[in-house]
């Protein structure tokens, strides 16, 4: 039975998640503020967090980063009621797995958490010692990324995407199969998740991310990883 925090200050926002959460079986904890809810994610191991942005003490974006500075690999889907897309690219860097914007559906909603769930208990990477992908060496079955010999951070999900991006290597791999495959949706949600990975994942890999060489683009299909 999967173990979930919630860290979510809105009391009726904190409330109605925790009781659908436990109508679906989940074992369910929560904090009200970022430094409470930190603590809790340093002292205790969890299956998932629900991460709200906006929080007193600490954001979600400080608990996020300072959750996987500590080397938590927890996956974390951030909760937050601003539009802008900067944000959500800043929470994915940060280390987010995902997020969703408020307001929303319960049912897009816990059918996220399902499919991370499920893809964070069945994960696996066959590659072992070391692929070169742009500018990186990428130890996929360590879950380490340098160049030139300093680490370059990748969140979880970046491997992931990576990992299946390798397997696929010189072909067209479809948004809608990187959902399914690396996120475990088995539907495909109104959300740019994948795009912003890729905006992050070229930062990283590319020499020039405005121009990428690597990661392309098949418009209007998915990308394509090129070695």
């Amino acid at each position: 039975m999967a173990n979930i925090l919630i860290v979510e200050d809105e009391p009726a926002m904190q409330l109605g998640l925790k009781d659908n959460l436990e109508l679906e079986s989940y074992l369910v904890e929560v904090a009200s503020d970022g430094e409470a809810g930190l603590l809790k994610i340093k002292s205790k191991s969890y299956d998932l967090v629900l991460l709200d942005v906006m929080l007193p003490k600490l954001s979600g974006f400080d608990v996020c980063k300072a959750a996987r500075t500590a080397g938590i690999t927890t996956p974390i889907i951030l909760l937050t009621a601003r539009g802008e897309e900067m944000d959500k690219v800043l929470g994915l860097e940060f280390g987010a797995d995902d997020y969703i914007t408020k307001p929303f559906g319960l049912r897009e909603l816990l059918a996220r958490v399902k499919a991370l769930l499920r893809r964070s208990q069945h994960s696996s990477y066959n590659d072992s010692g070391v692929i070169s992908i742009g500018r990186l060496n990428i130890y996929f079955n360590a879950f380490r990324a340098d160049e030139g010999g300093a680490e370059i951070k990748l969140s979880h999900k970046e491997f992931e995407i990576l990992a299946h991006l390798h397997q696929n290597k010189n072909q067209v791999v479809s948004r809608y199969d990187l959902l399914e495959k690396v996120w475990g949706y088995e539907e495909q949600p109104t959300t740019r998740t994948v795009d912003n990975f890729i905006v992050r994942l070229r930062q990283k890999v590319e020499v020039n991310p405005n121009h990428p060489k690597i990661i392309l683009t098949v418009h209007g299909t998915g990308y394509k990883l090129v070695i």
